[in-house]
């Protein structure tokens, strides 16, 4: 076994619910990172589902979150978090095009609003943004974002910022399931700005964190209107976790570009409003 393997995961009682998928696994990705190994026995019996099941868990988290399958089980693979894009690296990216983004976005909102505002670093272009509109009075906004929070401290006392809590997710400075979504079965929001990693006519808004995928599921449940603010690079691109339906939103906020132009028309005959930048 791995030298980094220290102390054998012992499983808990049998749980007396079954937890949602994305919860599940986020748990079990902390068990793994925490114990080193898991075996597929134990955590059947832990979380009370088939071993089919399980296996499909540890071999999403293996794409995604650098769990390496062996035999019976699962290892953690320690130089994940060196290999994981940082939210500082995402902002360094298309830097003119998600301030042209940010800023449009951060034009639809109205003194007295209470807004949602995603993690991301193109969400994290629409908080600068809030905070230039001086003129902007009474309005709550809800993050799911350590990095928006402190961006939007700026704009305190003209704006109010809440940050839902959750688990806290490495490099990238965001709380996410579980318990992240708590906050916003109890709210309702006149306006949610939703970031993503991908946005496709047929298959519709998706993102590559599964836990964070949850998440924003529930920002959309909880506003009035969503709007999808994404960079050219998503247009066209599909990931594994599904946030919604193109139309489950009002408004796309993104640029048009000639690599992604047949993309973005075939997303604009599903009659969501395209606003390009």
């Amino acid at each position: 076994m791995d030298s980094r393997v220290h102390n054998e995961y012992v499983p808990e009682p049998i749980k007396a619910t079954t937890l949602p998928a994305d919860v599940r696994r986020s748990v079990i990705l902390d068990t793994v990172k925490k114990h080193g190994f898991v075996r597929v026995s134990d955590l059947t019996r832990e979380y009370r589902v088939s071993e089919v099941t399980i296996r499909t868990d540890l071999e999403v988290l293996a794409r995604e979150a650098g769990v390496k399958r062996v035999h019976g089980g699962a290892m953690f693979t320690a130089d994940y978090a060196d290999n994981e894009r940082s939210y500082e690296q995402s902002v360094a990216s298309h830097v003119a095009q998600k301030r042209r983004i940010g800023a449009v976005a951060a034009s639809l909102i109205a003194d007295g609003d209470t807004i949602i505002l995603d993690v991301g670093s193109t969400t994290g272009a629409v908080a600068e943004a809030i905070v230039a509109r001086t003129e902007l009075v009474d309005v709550t906004i809800l993050t799911n974002s350590l990095s928006h929070a402190l961006t939007l401290e700026a704009g305190i006392p003209r704006l109010t910022v809440i940050v839902t809590g959750g688990t806290l997710r490495p490099r990238q400075h965001s709380l996410v399931e579980p318990y992240a979504s708590t906050l916003f079965h109890g709210i309702h929001a006149d306006l949610a700005f939703i970031g993503c990693t991908g946005v496709h006519a047929a298959t519709g808004i998706t993102n590559v964190n599964l836990p964070e995928s949850e998440l924003k599921r529930a920002m959309v449940a909880a506003s009035e209107r969503v709007v999808i603010v994404a960079d050219s690079s998503k247009i066209g691109h599909t990931d594994s976790g599904i946030i919604g339906h193109v139309t489950d939103a009002s408004m796309l906020i993104t640029e048009d570009d000639s690599q992604s132009r047949t993309a973005l028309q075939a997303i604009k005959k599903t009659g969501i409003e395209v606003v390009t930048v």
